[in-house]
């Protein structure tokens, strides 16, 4: 007797609840589906976190190896991404231990305005070709850094993910297991730190080198 198995194809438009089943049904195009999905949201969260690219590389793996053998333990009525943010965000934070230190690297951070739109805080354009402009910026770049460095690691999270990877702040308290009305009022902590570390360090830097 003629036997034909039954196959589904794998469409980029499936949820993420058909897409698991389908894992979990030993369907592996499914599963690279996913990863296709989150990959570079996901990387760019971590790279910027870490401000390392071989690193960042690295704790993707993980990231996808924990999704690959957690996926028949995951709840699949929503999508993926809080889980594996969160996911990602421990990640980073083990390395960061691991290390002892913090390595964040942001050519731009935004602010947002009374209507909720995103503004630049500090815009650092490429490197150009005057000297005297590149040492300019990389000085300032390297203020925002330091900035963002000294913040406490629950306000740096937060920074990193409404940025690094443009999540709402619903899905940042899902992420970091905490009340949305708790991510904001962060965020704004956060924003009002950076502004006084930035302003502050400003200052004392045009007193070392202003002329007396």
């Amino acid at each position: 007797m003629y036997t034909q198995e039954h196959t589904q194809t794998v469409l980029p438009g499936m949820s993420d609840a058909v897409l698991a089943q389908l894992v979990l049904a030993g369907d592996q195009d499914a599963f690279e589906m996913l990863v296709r999905r989150y990959n570079t949201p996901l990387f760019n969260f971590i790279c910027r976190f870490l401000g390392d690219y071989d690193l960042a590389c690295d704790v993707l793996q993980q990231v996808f190896l924990r999704f690959y053998a957690s996926l028949p333990k995951l709840a699949t009525g929503e999508p993926f991404k809080s889980w594996l943010f969160q996911v990602a965000r421990n990640c980073c934070v083990d390395e960061l231990r691991r290390r002892r230190r913090y390595a964040i690297r942001f050519s731009q951070l935004e602010i947002e305005n009374g209507d909720g739109e995103l503004t630049g805080l500090c815009d650092i354009p490429d490197p150009g070709p005057l000297p005297d402009e590149l040492i300019e910026r990389r000085d300032l770049q390297q203020l925002l850094i330091n900035a963002i460095e000294s913040l406490p690691p629950k306000f740096r999270s937060v920074v990193v993910l409404r940025y690094a990877s443009q999540l709402s702040f619903s899905e940042i308290g899902k992420v970091l297991s905490m009340p949305e009305a708790t991510a904001k009022t962060y965020f704004h902590r956060a924003k009002a730190l950076l502004r006084k570390i930035i302003s502050s360090r400003q200052k004392t830097t045009a007193c070392m080198y202003g002329d007396e």
